[in-house]
């Protein structure tokens, strides 16, 4: 399942349909953080530090104590809030990094909680590794089979990567690179091109010898820094697996758990 996602820049306003989520405690204080924007803009209540309030929705990280809860206690009101989206499809949901931030978890302790959420959620770009489907490792065949010019500029890229000899999970994972709007800006209005024309300079001559247009160039070029964005890794990680040097490993939630 793909998603929408957000840069993770503050917000103050959203459209009326779309509800903005965040992390919480249980006295409902909205003293900092997410909260205290929902409590400013998006109609949360003082003293409502659990579900629906206004143009928001809030999920405990903190007990009324203001201690952090343990993941389970954490996973619960998640699952909560599932349920919640579940039997309110009509209304999107403006996901926040919940508990990631006074509260002290990281994105890789709290995003899998919401892997299997309904799709009308829209989750910080942080989470994306851990909710779609497990990204596959990167190795030569996979690189090699993805950015080809077949595959990058196909009119229906989606019918392209069915065709190719890849695993389900690679499938995914090409998908997602070529579905994430880099060139000419990104999904959110950025202009990326001299992060693209940076990474062309990089693996120019040592990875590929470009013989396109400029427009072509800078297309190609930004499906590579989506596969970068994805996985954390730069242009030297990308010529080495490339040249078959290495495998890189997939971003992994944490398998420790804060007590």
């Amino acid at each position: 399942m793909t998603y929408r996602y957000h840069d993770e820049s503050i917000v103050k306003a959203l459209p009326e349909d779309t509800i903005f989520v965040f992390g919480s405690n249980m006295a409902g204080t909205h003293a900092g953080g997410a909260a205290k924007t929902a409590h400013l803009h998006f109609g949360a209540m003082k003293g409502v530090g659990r579900g629906w309030s206004g143009q928001s929705f809030a999920i405990p990280t903190m007990n009324e104590h203001l201690q952090q809860m343990p993941l389970s206690q954490i996973q619960h009101y998640i699952d909560d809030f599932k349920i919640y989206t579940k039997n309110h499809p009509k209304s999107k949901y403006f996901v926040t990094s919940v508990g990631c931030g006074v509260a002290g978890y990281t994105v890789e302790e709290i995003a899998p909680m919401f892997k299997g959420i309904s799709h009308n959620v829209i989750f910080p770009a942080s989470f994306r590794p851990f909710v779609e489907k497990a990204l596959p490792k990167l190795n030569q065949h996979f690189l090699h089979t993805v950015f080809s010019d077949a595959v990058i500029f196909a009119a229906q890229p989606e019918e392209a990567v069915a065709e190719l000899d890849l695993t389900e999970n690679e499938k995914s994972a090409a998908k997602i690179i070529l579905n994430t709007q880099i060139y000419p800006t990104d999904s959110n209005g950025r202009d990326r091109i001299f992060e693209i024309q940076d990474i062309l300079h990089v693996l120019q001559g040592k990875v590929f010898n470009f013989q396109h247009s400029e427009d072509d160039a800078l297309m190609f070029g930004g499906a590579i820094l989506a596969l970068l964005e994805l996985y954390s890794i730069n242009e030297k990680d990308f010529a080495d697996t490339w040249l078959g040097k290495q495998e890189i490993s997939p971003p992994k939630a944490a398998s420790k758990s804060k007590k």
